[in-house]
């Protein structure tokens, strides 16, 4: 008989909700407690809030001020594996002792340091943690991205974190995790804080057009389309001769645009010319005929658009709620979980329907006794992970493995080049910009992981591939979809050389699907999902999303993909292969938009700037110096009565033109021009702690040199990490917004120099002898 699903007691709060969300989505048993009055979401967006966040949870209600309530939480505990615990204050009374619980607290700012308690909304969240930073126009304000993406990292953060909590308990006790939403936002900036760490460069915000590879946002006739000219020398061919055979090259074809330095240097004049070649063509015309030439281009959807997304319907990504008032069809999950099922329909619960839970008697799950002479391990200590990633996305999952403790091997070569090592227009250093070791973008993703030189082009190098796939747990890897098939290694190969491998692929669309051959970078993947189309201060303004965020969520997701599966093969003794797509990664994270989208009396969600649907004000203030703002949320009457106080115009909190939400919402000039004429005269951060004091969500937009430099925050909590790398001489690394008290990850080593580990891992992993080394090498198969 096998034992009940693993169970999660979630005290929800914006900040947790999506990882008691996504632990549905694996299968496990989310018990949502509620207040006597209902979770907040309950009442909010008609009910479709709670919709989403909350179907396939089972639903309690209590009061754990109460001492019923207290008794009845503790013996929901007594039998669960897992406590997510986004309360301000923390639920540790009732979990002392428990000593087989994980004890998952995810926060705004983390359980310690000077800004602990400060108030923290996703926007504020976001300003702090410098996503805000790197979307908007140069000589605009910051801009906001939709629908919660600091409360999506941070709650796919803490989903990792439970994950990791039960891994190490195979090895111990459970433990305390300490998430801190600004934590996970600083950790996925891309580029935005490392130009400032390896060349003393804080990059402004890019508008349209991405900071480092040659991709923007274009018009076309009926929308907009996320591309740009790729990142090979074919892509760029491929383009000019559609542009010749339109008679739209202008002078593109001049022999000075092959260089892709000088293309890169003027690349404003390339991008116009473009831009007259597309602008009267349909958006899903252009992108479908670029497609057809393999070249990465997408369609700006907007939410309502997605279900007609035929990739994403013919993949079943869409999951139906039950409902009292029928079934509806919302947002799916980031990947199709266990061994390749998805959760086709979710019943959202009625207040208090499990009620029942709180009576039972579940006993808990046995702890294993950690030896007492044996050393504390990360809670991925002993799996090995073979990576042929290349890039962010890819890297970016193995990084938070390598992080935790993770033996990984990465498989590369100067023959199959990745652009972060490699591309001078994606180099960051201080020194040359040819060294393949010198790049801060591919030292911070990689580090913590070994590096085997081997051509895989080579029949002798596949060889020496599948015996280190027969030596690995995990294998991941970022390309498109037909690439390991070629290579004759798709899935059914994988499991005859290791039948247990646990085999996570992470192209753009999947393997499967009528676009699974689509070229896609991230700016695509977030053209398609609708996040680049709701980014923008109005429809006919959408700034979108040019940074790697596309790539970053895939890489979080990915990681807690490759997470799950370990611990359902400790379960089950089953492999699996997850076919992530990158397009269904962050689709997963667009929150409630769907739902909204599908009341045909509304209006079809459009870009909103910074404000919020039921907040009033939310948005950025200049501040004193140059590109100094304040991100302001207030969330009721009584934030707006705290904040009049503090700038002094106490008499705003009862005029009727600014006494409620929507009162202010049609009185905006009113209210900017108070807050505006106050916080110009002020330093961003005086100002944020006046209103911090008095309980409202402020914080400075900062940027990657005042997140590394100014934010006593993350300073306090160790957040950035000093390492020596043996060529690129030291600097520091960005930290883990994930602290397991017990079983804590770390930055051990520096990212590894081209083939450092060449022959220990051949010798040691694969068991080759030192003849056969010496052989490859001869023939050019190891280099």
């Amino acid at each position: 008989m096998s034992e009940p699903a693993l169970r999660v007691v979630e005290l929800s709060s914006p900040f947790a909700r999506f990882a008691g969300r996504l632990l549905v989505g694996l299968g496990y048993e989310v018990v949502l407690v509620e207040p006597p009055e209902g979770d907040a979401t309950r009442r909010e967006e008609g009910g479709d809030a709670f919709a989403h966040w909350h179907a396939g949870k089972r639903a309690v209600t209590l009061d754990p001020a109460t001492p019923d309530g207290a008794a009845g939480l503790r013996r929901l505990l007594e039998g669960a594996d897992i406590l997510l615990d986004g309360t301000p204050g923390g639920a540790e009374a009732s979990a002392e002792g428990l000593d087989h619980l994980v004890h998952v607290r995810v926060t705004p700012f983390g359980l310690t340091g000077p800004r602990g308690g400060w108030q923290g909304s996703d926007f504020v969240v976001a300003a702090l943690g410098g996503m805000l930073a790197q979307v908007g126009d140069p000589d605009g304000p910051p801009l906001r991205m939709p629908e919660g993406q600091a409360e999506h990292l941070a709650g796919v953060g803490a989903a990792i974190a439970a994950l990791l909590g039960l891994r190490a308990r195979r090895r111990g006790p459970g433990q305390l995790a300490d998430v801190s939403a600004q934590a996970c936002v600083a950790a996925a900036l891309e580029a935005g804080c490392l130009a400032y760490l390896h060349e003393d460069r804080v990059p402004g915000r890019p508008g349209r057009v991405h900071p480092l590879v040659p991709h923007g946002l274009f018009r076309a006739a009926d929308g907009y389309l996320g591309g740009g000219l790729g990142g090979s020398p074919r892509m760029w061919d491929a383009l000019l001769e559609w542009l010749r055979e339109e008679g739209a090259e202008a002078d593109l074809a001049e022999p000075r645009w092959q260089d892709p330095v000088e293309r890169k240097k003027y690349q404003e004049h390339v991008f116009a010319v473009v831009q007259d070649f597309l602008s009267h063509r349909p958006k899903a015309d252009f992108a479908e005929r670029a497609q057809a030439r393999k070249l990465p281009w997408a369609a700006v959807d907007l939410p309502h658009e997605l279900p007609d997304n035929p990739q994403l319907a013919a993949r079943g990504f869409f999951t139906r709620l039950r409902t009292p008032q029928g079934e509806r069809t919302d947002i799916g999950f980031p990947f199709a979980f266990p061994e390749g099922h998805r959760p086709g329909k979710l019943d959202v619960p009625g207040p208090g329907a499990d009620q029942g839970l709180l009576d039972e008697r579940r006993p808990a799950r046995p702890v294993a006794a950690a030896a007492v002479d044996e050393p504390v391990r990360p809670a991925l200590h002993g799996v090995r992970v073979l990576d042929l990633t290349w890039v962010l996305a890819g890297p970016y999952c193995t990084k938070v493995l390598a992080d935790h403790g993770a033996e990984v091997i990465k498989v590369e070569s100067a023959g199959r080049p990745d652009p972060t090592r490699f591309a001078p227009f994606m180099h960051l250093s201080r020194g040359d910009h040819t060294d393949p070791n010198t790049n801060g973008y591919f030292n911070e993703v990689n580090r913590n992981k070994q590096s085997v030189a081997l051509d895989t082009r080579t029949e002798d190098g596949l060889a020496v591939l599948r015996e280190l796939i027969a030596s690995c747990d995990v294998l991941v890897e970022n390309f498109s979809s037909t690439v390991m098939k070629k290579l004759g290694l798709g899935y059914d190969a994988l499991r005859e050389i290791n039948p247990g491998i646990v085999y996570v692929s992470m192209s753009g669309m999947g393997h499967t699907g009528p676009r699974n051959g689509w070229v896609s970078y991230a700016d695509t993947v977030s053209a398609s999902s609708g996040l680049t189309g709701l980014t923008g201060w109005g429809p006919d303004d959408v700034v979108g999303v040019i940074y790697g965020h596309g790539d970053i969520v895939a890489g979080l997701q990915a990681a807690l993909a490759t997470v799950a599966a370990l611990e359902h093969r400790d379960e089950t003794g089953r492999g699996q292969h997850i076919d992530l797509s990158q397009l269904e990664a962050i689709a997963a994270h667009m929150g409630t938009s769907l739902l909204a989208a599908s009341h045909p009396e509304r209006e079809v969600a459009r870009p909103r700037g910074n404000t919020h649907p039921r907040w009033s004000p939310q948005g950025v203030y200049r501040c004193l110096g140059a590109d100094r703002w304040l991100a302001l949320s207030v969330r009721d009457d009584t934030e707006w009565a705290a904040v009049c106080e503090v700038i002094g115009r106490p008499e705003l909190a009862t005029d009727e033109r600014t006494a409620t939400a929507e009162a202010r919402r049609r009185a905006a000039d009113l209210v900017d021009t108070a807050l505006g004429g106050w916080a110009r005269g002020m330093p961003a951060d005086a100002a944020a702690e006046l209103l911090q004091e008095r309980g409202v969500p402020a914080g400075a937009v900062q940027d990657g040199r005042e997140l590394v430099e100014h934010d006593p925050q993350l300073r306090a909590r160790g957040f950035y990490v000093h390492a020596q790398h043996p060529v690129a001489g030291g600097f520091l690394h960005e930290g883990l917004p994930i602290r397991l008290t017990r079983t804590p990850g770390s930055l051990r080593t520096p990212a590894p120099v081209l083939g450092a580990d060449t022959d220990t891992v051949l010798r040691d992993v694969a068991g080759l002898t030192a003849e056969r080394i010496r052989q490859l090498r001869e023939a050019g198969v190891l280099r």
